[in-house]
């Protein structure tokens, strides 16, 4: 049985399921399809139901209830781990409202966490989170929202910090920041959801038993990123939220779910949430 799978080429991601496609682990007579892009096209993705099995932002969770379930493996979520606000040079926060910032796509966490600090905010411009750092210091934008591996070297380019949206999100809501979660077609046997679950806990439990050497597999898709970075990429990004979201990751993620729907002013109902374990 063959399912299809899609993940991002980031080292979080990469280091995570690379047992299981690479079947260092016994995958129970499953195969998977794998398909790498960047989170906004499997965000898109997955609102159109394209793949059976995909990493998504959880900003992105209500939008797809209706044909998705949560599994409860696989995930980013943590504390010091959000997206900041960046610029070429300071800009006070009550300037930000007016000015043009580049987005890593419109239905990503980093989207949300910005709304939820700058409800006001208009002038947006929805990217490729690899193009924002040149987007900012060429002056097409004002600022931006950077995530993944551009939080670690954007002070290499001349940026500046003006704000850890990450940080906010915990100060507001006292929960750990929801980024990205693995989902399955709600159209699929349960059984088979639960052994998938099963299986990418299994595939980080074994990258967790051979850290800190990094995978071949991590390193095809970490473009030209060093070692050092990719391992703060993993450090920063896989943790026990990846293994099991526990209690504390399941409060997280309704918070989130709240949040976006007052952001949102939803005045219909999204699908129930429902984690697959």
């Amino acid at each position: 049985m063959t399912f299809t799978l899609g993940f991002s080429p980031c080292p979080n991601d990469t280091f995570i399921f690379d047992a299981l496609v690479g079947k260092k682990i016994d995958t129970e007579g499953l195969d998977f399809k794998v398909v790498l892009e960047d989170v906004q096209t499997l965000n898109q993705w997955a609102m159109e139901g394209r793949l059976d099995i995909s990493k998504i932002s959880y900003g992105v969770l209500p939008l797809v209830l209706q044909q998705y379930d949560l599994l409860d493996a696989g995930g980013a979520l943590g504390k010091g781990v959000g997206p900041l606000l960046i610029a070429r040079r300071p800009i006070p926060l009550a300037d930000i409202p007016g000015s043009t910032i580049a987005i890593p796509g419109q239905q990503t966490t980093a989207h949300l966490l910005f709304s939820l600090a700058f409800p006001s905010a208009t002038h947006k411009k929805f990217m490729v989170f690899s193009s924002i750092e040149e987007a900012v210091l060429s002056g097409q934008v004002d600022a931006g929202v950077i995530i993944h591996e551009n939080r670690f070297t954007y002070q290499q380019k001349g940026l500046v910090r003006l704000m850890d949206l990450g940080e906010y999100w915990e100060k507001k809501t006292g929960a750990p920041i929801p980024l990205g979660g693995i989902v399955f077609r709600r159209d699929h046997d349960p059984v088979i959801q639960k052994k998938v679950n099963t299986l990418i806990r299994r595939s980080l439990e074994y990258a967790f038993r051979h850290y800190p050497d990094l995978p071949a597999y991590v390193k095809e898709h970490a473009q030209e990123m060093d070692e050092r970075v990719m391992r703060q990429h993993i450090d920063l990004y896989v943790n026990d939220y990846s293994l099991s979201l526990g209690s504390e990751g399941r409060k997280a993620i309704h918070t989130l779910l709240a949040t976006y729907a007052h952001i949102h002013a939803r005045e219909e109902p999204t699908a129930s949430l429902s984690i697959v374990q």
